[in-house]
């Protein structure tokens, strides 16, 4: 598996346990174990290297969510997170924390993934409403501080 198509997976893996984390009320390792071990779609177990990044960024995302939430807010004009569609906020905070901690990984690269994620997940709509809140929190972790 290419390493862009198994970091996609990752991504898809991160959001859906960060769904079952916040919709289902359960703790983020029971909802990682959950996923890995009953809700896993494919026939083969996932990679070590999927799997790490897929619990790391959803820790991450939970880990920071203060300051991501933060960032959400300050972004989105007259829109508070808790507002916003459930998948759709979880996009936000998981492509926020990931142009927080992963300086590698280019902006355009996470944004891509983000709306891609849209795309699967939620809606047209909320595919230009992801681009222009995620570009604007690029640009707000880009400036100087």
């Amino acid at each position: 598996m290419a390493r862009s198509q198994g970091r996609h997976r990752a991504r898809e893996a991160a959001l859906q346990i960060l769904y079952q984390w916040a919709v289902g009320g359960v703790r983020l390792e029971q909802a990682v174990e959950t996923f890995f071990t009953w809700q896993w779609p494919d026939s083969q177990a996932p990679s070590e290297a999927l799997r790490a990044f897929a619990e790391g960024l959803a820790r991450d995302t939970v880990r920071d969510l203060a300051a991501i939430d933060a960032l959400v807010a300050g972004t989105a004009e007259h829109w508070r997170p808790e507002r916003m569609a459930i998948v759709d906020r979880l996009i936000l905070r998981m492509a926020t924390c990931e142009l927080m901690r992963d300086r590698e990984t280019p902006a355009a690269v996470v944004i891509d993934e983000a709306l891609d994620l849209a795309r699967t997940f939620s809606g047209e709509e909320s595919v230009k409403f992801i681009n222009g809140m995620i570009d604007g929190i690029r640009k707000k972790l880009d400036a100087p501080r």
